[in-house]
């Protein structure tokens, strides 16, 4: 076996790697991480919201506290999400065959 590559094959593995780094980039997308995790609390806090004692809303002098908190995290976390979807993580730049940035 030989351990030369010709021009063609080192050019479509660079191709390769830029596909699968674009790829990652948007798979880990920090509004992505930051919307998901939002979305999840909030839900629960927003179940501990609605199933609510008297006796822990009466702490909050009475403010249903989880209720609110769990709604805003919600709608913060789809905002997150919306932003994403509205306004994707641009791909890299192109590289032109011959290897040279113009």
């Amino acid at each position: 076996m030989s351990d030369h590559y010709s021009e063609r094959d080192l050019q479509r593995e660079i191709t390769d790697l830029e596909t699968k780094s674009a790829t990652a980039a948007r798979l880990f997308d920090i509004r992505r991480i930051i919307g998901g995790l939002f979305v999840v609390y909030g839900v629960i806090v927003t179940i501990a919201g609605l199933v609510a004692s008297d006796a822990d809303i009466d702490k909050a002098e009475g403010v249903n506290i989880n209720l609110w908190t769990g709604l805003g995290m919600l709608v913060l976390g789809l905002l997150f999400l919306l932003w994403l979807k509205l306004r994707p993580t641009a791909p890299p730049p192109a590289v032109p065959p011959d290897g040279r940035d113009e």
